[in-house]
């Protein structure tokens, strides 16, 4: 589908792409990065301005508001095959329970509403678990891994004008949405040889995506997902996450020094404090979306790291449904920040639908007139 951009691109001097180079470098730049993260799933059925022009996807919204251009190459770097698509197992009045993609049982409303699952059973309990699944659903050397490197460069062009990342994937993330929560939390004591296994092959996975793209791509920057902490810190212990997954970043982070990469973000919610030490150690000197109420003001951060620390988010999702006085003085408060390069403003994680959507375009046009080109 065709869409028709109902803002207009903010001025500009540079192309997207020299524009994220140096704002990620401490740089100057023609005015900010323009860009968001997403919407709750409600948003497009709550929106009047998503009905209207039949906006169904993040993608589709980032085009209908005509935010810069940033895009992710990301390699199978997960199991393959997957358990499939959401199989419903069960149904009651109001929930289904249905098997997702990682192998989780997990009861979620029947109406689809955005909520987090209630997870019941994980594939894997046990190392006998692991090995019969990673036998049949992590071999790393099989021709559905292998990447169509001629057809990524058609794609993704030398001459772009847009920034180009490649994904390297997850640590332990993705293993603690394989395991759950709890799973994770007592096999770093019940199975730690299992648990730092399933580390090392996330690890070489990734390092097998990385070696047939780099040096044949010219990527700008890193990627990657890792949800491993919540309010008070991180779900594993520090020292488990030093110990078994700090040594992992540092064999990708040489292979992305080696062809240049020098910025990789990674995505992770909740307080990121306890770790970022080891993050910044490991090579892995962006966060992103930030989210503040978990964490703390990204000034803070921005402050008491200097330019060794990047930030991508951050912009309190709570102001945002306060209204535009707490907007304006939220935004108020990042300027020295964004002026100063190395932070890209964004609701720190999806914007949810208990915004308005008068006040999210005052936030849009108020975070234009701020840091847009003058």
């Amino acid at each position: 589908m065709s869409i028709v951009p109902i803002r207009k691109k903010w001025k500009s001097a540079m192309t997207d792409r020299q524009r994220f180079i140096n704002q990620m470098h401490y740089l100057p730049t023609d005015r900010c990065f323009n860009m968001e993260f997403g919407y709750w799933k409600e948003n497009f059925t709550a929106w009047q301005v998503f009905i209207d022009n039949n906006i169904t996807s993040n993608d589709q919204a980032h085009e209908l508001f005509n935010f810069d251009v940033i895009q992710i190459f990301g390699g199978k770097n997960w199991l393959l095959p997957d358990f499939g698509n959401n199989t419903v197992i069960e149904e009651t009045s109001s929930t289904k329970i249905v098997m997702n993609r990682d192998g989780l049982t997990a009861e979620v409303p029947k109406d689809g509403h955005d909520t987090i699952p209630h997870y019941m059973k994980s594939s894997i309990n046990n190392p006998d678990d692991w090995k019969k699944i990673k036998d049949e659903r992590f071999q790393i050397d099989i021709p559905e891994r292998k990447i169509d490197v001629e057809n990524l460069k058609k794609l993704h062009p030398e001459n772009r004008d847009y920034p180009l990342g490649v994904d390297c994937g997850s640590m332990i993330g993705k293993i603690r949405d394989m395991l759950t929560f709890e799973g994770v939390a007592y096999a770093v004591y019940d199975y730690p040889e299992m648990l730092e296994d399933m580390v090392e092959t996330c690890c070489r996975l990734v390092e097998h995506s990385l070696d047939q793209v780099l040096g044949k791509i010219d990527f700008d920057f890193a990627s990657g997902w890792e949800d491993i902490c919540f309010k008070s810190g991180p779900i594993v212990s520090v020292d488990f996450f030093k110990n078994v997954v700090v040594p992992r970043y540092k064999r990708i982070n040489k292979k992305l020094k080696a062809h240049g990469i020098d910025i990789w973000f990674t995505d992770c919610d909740g307080d990121v404090r306890p770790i970022l030490p080891l993050l910044l150690e490991s090579g892995i000197n962006c966060l992103f979306p930030f989210e503040v109420n978990c964490c703390t003001h990204p000034g803070r951060l921005l402050d008491e790291y200097g330019k060794e620390l990047r930030i991508m988010g951050g912009f309190d999702k709570m102001a945002l449904g306060e209204g535009k006085a707490a907007i304006k003085k939220y935004m108020e408060s990042l300027v020295p920040y964004v002026e100063r390069g190395g932070y890209i403003p964004f609701c720190d994680h999806r914007c949810p639908p208990n915004v308005k959507q008068e006040d999210y375009f005052y936030y849009l046009d108020l975070k234009e007139q701020m840091f847009g080109m003058r």
